[in-house]
């Protein structure tokens, strides 16, 4: 699942920032700055993807702004497996119980008494880097349908529609539109209702 996105300027600037995940705000502040500068730093024969503090990073630049995609592995989809495969591996009941007891105290690095690498399924990110590269693409292509052509100063002075934009591409960190007119239909309707009171006042 997506962690966090970031948009920012060639000058490590943050022009919209979205988690979701919590995270203290001292976390976040340090998370980001060095992020930035990681992604800043890189040159453009380096790839689009590296790995920091257990986040995966996909980043891509677009002329003066840079949007950066943080993703982490899904803690209910590792949850799934680790039950699948104490259940697999141990059965019902008391299997399952000394499978348990074996993740607790009994293995020793988090392996069960079953002999299944637990933390290493805890661990494990599958999040398709590609698919995010794309989910990127798809984003800036739908802001440039909706500005004419996305830039700095768009996403600074219109930062509740960009905000608006994004929520409805993602929820909980799920990509749940990637369809542009489907996404920009309810900002339409907002700026058609803001322009219509906007005339009774005149």
């Amino acid at each position: 699942m997506i962690s966090f996105l970031l948009m920012v300027n060639k000058q490590g600037q943050t022009r919209l920032s979205s988690y979701y995940q919590w995270l203290p705000m001292e976390e976040r502040v340090a998370l980001e700055s060095e992020i930035i500068r990681k992604c800043l730093s890189r040159s453009e024969l380096q790839c689009s993807f590296l790995e920091y503090r257990g986040y995966k990073v996909i980043y891509r630049r677009y002329a003066s702004l840079f949007f950066i995609v943080g993703t982490q592995a899904d803690v209910d989809i590792t949850n799934k497996i680790m039950k699948s495969s104490l259940s697999a591996n141990g059965g019902s009941g008391n299997g399952s119980s000394n499978n348990l007891s074996g993740m607790n105290g009994g293995g020793a690095g988090g392996t069960s008494t079953s002999g299944v690498n637990l933390s290493s399924l805890v661990a494990e990110n599958k999040e398709n880097e590609l698919g995010l590269l794309e989910f990127i693409h798809n984003l800036v292509e739908t802001m440039d349908k909706w500005a004419g052509s996305i830039c700095e100063l768009d996403i600074m002075y219109q930062l509740e529609e960009v905000h608006f934009i994004l929520d409805e591409m993602v929820m909980n960190g799920y990509i749940v539109e990637t369809c542009k007119g489907n996404t920009l239909k309810p900002v339409d309707l907002l700026e058609r209702e803001s322009r219509k009171r906007e005339a009774m006042f005149k």
